[in-house]
């Protein structure tokens, strides 16, 4: 079991790593070097090689690997990322990358997303060292970059330019897993992420013909955006259930005495109660238009206008996915991809996924574990490119009034101390044995 110096350590961490502000703003507007040093120089410190890799100068990615005493057995990747998504100072009541512990809670930028994870990791690593353990499977540990923009800093740069450091690697663990949701009536659930949908951020374009404001233009390309943004966000997707999506539905319609029929998901999930938010995202794709540019001054008519969806699709469905697109957008907008990533499927059947499940029970006995999907996506994706099956696994005991995904991106984004003393134990419990 992970010591008490591991305790301390993994608050210690996730409070040094909060305090290094790894802000991604996309565009390339990020360092992570700093934070790539602090986890190299604690992997370290625990007897290890870590590697410290960039595509661009400051986006720094670090990788170690930890021999197992089964040479036959193939490699878990164990990763995490070490950039942050921005924050508002003046929106928080602390100052978002000040790692403030206080009345046991570490809070800050990252405290969920994702460097609870990443200070779990090197806790648990150094624990072992000093305890003489060693994994049953080499373990590959990954720190990486720009996982919320592109990855191409990152993940994606890793499995394209350096895949000999994930040799024998046939799966991997990281972020959205494990913690604890309360379903409101003394239930606590703890999902495990078995699959993410996939990502497809889109650039529509519309053109037409520039005039005079005060002029009938028949050709207006605004009015013509407007209508296909419309069209994009008022559509109803139809249901459609992956594998894992499948099997979430299936266990917790048994856990909640329900029948699960598959003939009526919307009124299985009705009956589900607040638990159908496991799940609600991930039984249909989705596209929400988020961003729109046109125009640069009011009585001109623009020749060009431009918009942004986010689309999300689902495993098998990425062809459906673009068909609706082409309808949707009609013959008078033109659309592209951004940013595509594919959708993912992981085994619920697994020995890993068992031994996850184990992890949790062993402390968390009165918990129910249940596979899900992920609605977004992580750096699993990338890594996937490498034939790693990827699951979300980032163990949290949350108190009941903590909505954990509210907090991922979210503003006052905070860790209890215990929730990241539970994690240390379920990731060391889980590691020793996968």
């Amino acid at each position: 079991m992970a010591d008490g110096q591991a305790l301390d350590e993994v608050v210690e961490f996730t409070s040094g790593l909060i305090r290094i502000d790894t802000t991604n703003r996309g565009g390339g507007d990020c360092r992570e070097r700093p934070a790539a040093e602090y986890a190299a120089e604690r992997l370290a410190g625990a007897g290890l090689e870590p590697v410290l890799l960039e595509r661009t100068p400051g986006r720094t990615n670090v990788v170690a690997r930890i021999p197992g005493s089964d040479p036959a057995a193939p490699a878990l990747l164990v990763h995490g990322h070490l950039d942050v998504v921005p924050a508002e100072a003046a929106d928080w009541s602390v100052d978002p990358f000040s790692g403030e512990v206080r009345d046991g809670v570490v809070w800050g930028r990252g405290a969920v997303d994702m460097k609870n994870m990443d200070a779990m990791i090197l806790a648990v690593v150094r624990s072992w060292a000093r305890q003489g353990v060693r994994p049953r499977r080499d373990l590959v540990i990954a720190f990486t970059a720009d996982e919320e923009a592109s990855a191409e800093d990152g993940s994606g740069f890793l499995a394209d330019e350096h895949p000999e450091l994930f040799e024998g690697c046939t799966e991997g663990v990281s972020e959205s897993g494990a913690f604890t949701f309360h379903d409101g009536s003394g239930r606590q659930l703890y999902p495990i992420a078995a699959g993410e949908r996939g990502t497809g951020w889109l650039k529509l374009t519309a053109r037409g013909r520039a005039g005079h404001g005060s002029k009938v233009n028949r050709d207006n390309a605004v009015t013509r955006l407007a209508a296909a943004v419309t069209r994009i966000g008022e559509h109803e997707w139809p249901l459609r259930l992956t594998p894992t999506v499948r099997a979430a539905l299936a266990e917790l319609a048994a856990l909640y005495g329900v029948d699960a029929d598959f003939r009526d998901v919307d009124r299985l999930l009705e009956k589900l109660g607040p638990a159908a938010k496991l799940v609600e995202s991930t039984v249909r794709n989705s596209a929400n238009p988020t961003m729109l540019d046109a125009g640069y001054k009011v009585n001109v008519i623009p020749g060009e206008a431009v918009a942004h969806v986010d689309g999300r699709y689902l495993a098998g469905d990425e062809e459906e996915f673009r068909a609706t697109l082409d309808r949707l957008t009609g013959p008078d907008v033109d659309w592209e991809y951004h940013h595509r990533e594919v959708a993912l499927q992981a085994p619920v059947d697994s020995p890993t996924f068992a031994r996850m499940r184990a992890a949790v029970e062993e402390f968390a006995p009165e918990g129910h574990v249940v596979p899900y999907c992920m609605s977004g996506g992580t750096d699993a994706k990338q890594f996937s490119r490498l034939g790693i099956t990827g699951y979300g696994f980032t163990p949290l005991k949350l108190p009941e009034g903590y909505d954990y995904q509210a907090l991922f991106h979210g503003v006052d984004e905070r860790v209890p101390v215990d929730a990241l003393h539970f994690g240390v134990r379920v990731l060391d419990r889980f590691l020793r044995t996968a």
